[in-house]
């Protein structure tokens, strides 16, 4: 069994500390792109370092939006730079806000499509083909919830 493969979801259960006079600072928020890459009725899922935010936890690959850049074209790059692969990017699947403790997150799904490469441990610590029915014993983080239910749901056919 691989390490940290659970069927349950990160979920934080510290809330934010009141800054001065009980007021809760503002979250700063990131605008996360990540791709939803298909194989032959599989995911491409990756997992976390250790020691980065929400660590050890499986995900759909992408990363943080630089300002000046589009979703899709952040989505390339990340994929390029965690994975050495060449996708290209589809259409939006799935957006989510999620707020963490220490940061909102403001994650958009896309379909995307394999078209170099095969996929290597470069920005990861791992990297796993999962059908649909394996989605459920690797642990992701909370925000993942909703993309998962949509995915896992008998409706969503897996090409």
């Amino acid at each position: 069994m691989e390490p940290n493969k659970k069927s349950t979801l990160h979920h934080s259960l510290a809330a934010p500390k009141p800054g001065k006079g009980g007021i809760t600072p503002t979250l700063q928020t990131i605008d996360v792109s990540a791709a939803l890459i298909f194989r032959s009725g599989k995911l491409l899922i990756t997992r976390r370092h250790s020691d980065a935010h929400l660590g050890g936890l499986w995900e759909f690959p992408g990363g943080k939006r630089e300002p000046d850049e589009t979703f899709e074209q952040c989505l390339v790059r990340e994929i390029r730079e965690e994975l050495g692969v060449r996708i290209s990017v589809g259409k939006l699947f799935e957006s989510v806000t999620h707020a963490y403790p220490e940061k909102t997150v403001c994650l958009k799904f896309f379909v995307c499509r394999l078209e170099r490469g095969e996929p290597q441990m470069l920005g990861c610590q791992a990297v796993k083909w999962a059908g649909k029915s394996e989605l459920e014993d690797y642990e992701f983080p909370a925000a993942d919830a909703k993309l998962l239910e949509k995915l896992k749901s008998p409706r969503m056919v897996w090409a």
